[in-house]
């Protein structure tokens, strides 16, 4: 797929990224603010020994409350070639990661498509916001095993208002169904590690349940049980630009969590995670400092085991 004309998201900016930056705020070549084993994604995921995540700089979607604001919004990160990228993806597996876990890489499908030409010996990890054009998913087709997608929205003016993206659920609800194709039902090993499948992520937003209850009652109704797996997170924290908006400039109250979890638990969707509380910390957030980038990251895992 070519950046001419870009197409790639849904914004469908049409510009000509080889010479100019389009609605993602990024040129043609990858940008990275930072490759390192990764310990705080779901269990299945991070396992012992983390989930080696590469996080990409721009963003598309460009919510008002996102907690990577550094890399999404002031889009810090350094550009990278494709051959670079594959040999990060090496060099994150050299350290004993269980995956490689792309974050936010829509924009830059095409390189991504070119670095995962020849297969790696891990899953590799989709990322997204759920904002996606199914066309620029299917480059993608046996290169990806897991699919970590957002659902962030069901109602049209919640999406409009934090995302400006009135069209979010119009584009997400075929991307998740084309995910879905392409992997098949979540397949777990004995490890308890994800080998392949779709798990969705919704996070939730204070003021706004009645969202959340939307996205809760379109996965238990539209996906089969067995088929992906639902993760309800309750990490939202008041960054960004949130201070512009008084209904989310706060923490979510116990309450609040408290009545999402219980109207999950009595959705009928039994396959997935429920997020701490406490997760909701800013010491949560990567430090977006190039590790990994430039120089391989030394691991945890293998700090531990020197």
């Amino acid at each position: 797929m070519e950046a001419v004309g870009c197409r790639l998201c849904p914004r469908s900016c049409g510009v000509d990224r080889k010479t100019a930056f389009g609605a993602c705020k990024m040129g043609e070549l990858p940008v990275i603010a930072r490759a390192v084993p990764h310990f705080w994604e779901e269990p299945c995921i991070s396992g012992t020994r983390g989930s080696g995540t590469v996080f990409f700089s721009g963003c598309a979607l460009g919510c008002v409350f996102c907690q990577n604001h550094k890399i999404s919004h002031e889009n810090y990160g350094k550009t990278v070639s494709t051959e670079r990228l594959r040999e990060i993806f090496e060099e994150l597996v050299d350290q004993g990661v269980h995956n490689i876990n792309l974050v936010n890489p829509t924009h830059f499908i095409p390189a991504v498509a070119k670095a995962l030409e020849k297969p790696l010996p891990v899953p590799v990890v989709y990322n997204s916001g759920g904002y996606e054009r199914v066309e620029s998913l299917r480059v993608l087709e046996g290169k990806i095993q897991i699919y970590l997608p957002d659902l962030k929205y069901c109602d049209q003016r919640t999406a409009a208002r934090y995302s400006k993206a009135p069209d979010y659920f119009r584009y997400a609800a075929p991307a998740l169904d084309e995910m879905l194709r392409q992997v098949g039902p979540y397949c777990m090993g004995e490890d308890g590690l994800l080998r392949s499948g779709v798990v969705i992520r919704h996070l939730i937003l204070p003021s706004n349940l009645d969202n959340t209850r939307e996205v809760i009652d379109y996965v238990a109704e539209h996906f089969s049980k067995g088929s992906v797996l639902f993760s309800l997170m309750s990490q939202y924290l008041p960054l960004g630009a949130a201070e512009c908006y008084p209904e989310i400039n706060r923490s979510l109250t116990r309450r609040e969590a408290e009545k999402m979890e219980d109207y999950l638990l009595a959705s009928g969707i039994e396959d997935g995670f429920l997020q701490e509380r406490k997760s909701a910390a800013k010491e949560y957030i990567p430090p977006f400092d190039l590790a990994g980038v430039e120089n391989p990251a030394v691991s945890f895992y293998r700090s531990q085991n020197l």
